[in-house]
C-alpha cells in the first residue's frame, strides 16, 4: 500500500467490498486527463467516485452505497476520516469521511445523466448547499466523479447492442491532482482480485 496511507488521521471504518468481474489496472503516470464538459454526451460504462460527508456521515455514506449499488456493481475503498483542508485557527470546520467507489454501470449512461443523478442522490441525503460567506458548510453528501472509462459497442451488426469498455480510464482533469485519500482509495480498488 501506499506511503501515502501514512499521512492520513485515522481509519474510521472498514467496507466490505463487492467483488466485480472488471479489473480496475491503471498506472495513474499515463492516464489521460480531460476536462468533464468535453465529455458530457459520451457513454459510460465505469467510473471511481470519491464520497465526503462532514455532518452524519454514518447515516448519509450507506444510503450513497444503497444509491450507488443500485445503478450497477460497487467496490468500495475504506472510508477515512479526514480533516477539512480549509479549515483554519480562526475558522475550524469538522471532519470529513471520504470514501472511494468503484461503480460498473447497470445500463450505459453519459457523463451529463451521471452528474444529474448524482446531484439527485446528494438531495437524497439532504445536501444543502450554502450560500452565505464564511458559513461553515454542513456537507452530508457529495459525490464526485475521478476517473471514467467510455463505451464501445462491439457489436453494431445484431439487433442488439453489446456495450462494453475501453480499457482506459480517462481522469477527469478537474479533479486532479488526486488528495491523498483518494489516491488511497484509487490504489485499494486497484488491488482487489477477481
Amino acid at each position: 500500500m501506499s506511503q501515502l496511507l501514512k499521512t492520513l488521521p485515522k481509519k474510521l471504518m472498514t467496507a466490505k467490498p463487492m467483488m466485480h468481474k472488471t479489473s480496475m489496472d491503471l498506472n495513474m503516470a499515463t492516464l489521460t486527463k480531460c476536462a468533464p464538459e468535453i465529455l458530457q454526451a459520451q457513454s459510460l460504462v465505469e467510473v471511481v467516485l470519491a464520497l465526503g460527508s462532514n455532518y452524519q456521515a454514518e447515516k448519509y455514506l450507506p444510503i450513497a452505497r444503497e444509491s450507488l449499488a443500485a445503478l450497477g456493481e460497487i467496490r468500495l475503498s475504506t472510508a477515512f476520516q479526514n480533516p477539512d483542508f480549509t479549515a483554519t485557527l480562526e475558522q475550524p470546520k469538522p471532519d470529513y469521511t471520504n470514501q472511494c467507489v468503484h461503480l460498473a454501470l447497470n445500463t450505459p449512461m453519459s457523463l451529463q445523466q451521471l452528474q444529474q443523478t448524482f446531484k439527485a442522490l446528494e438531495g437524497n441525503c439532504n445536501r444543502r448547499r450554502q450560500t452565505k460567506p464564511n458559513q461553515v458548510r454542513r456537507v452530508t453528501m457529495d459525490i464526485d466523479i475521478l476517473m471514467i472509462k467510455l463505451a464501445t459497442i462491439e457489436n453494431s451488426l445484431s439487433k442488439k447492442l453489446i456495450f462494453k469498455s475501453i480499457s482506459d480510464w480517462i481522469v477527469m482533469a478537474n479533479r486532479y491532482p488526486f488528495k491523498a485519500h483518494e489516491i488511497v482509495g484509487i490504489e485499494e480498488l486497484t488491488a482487489f482480485t477477481d
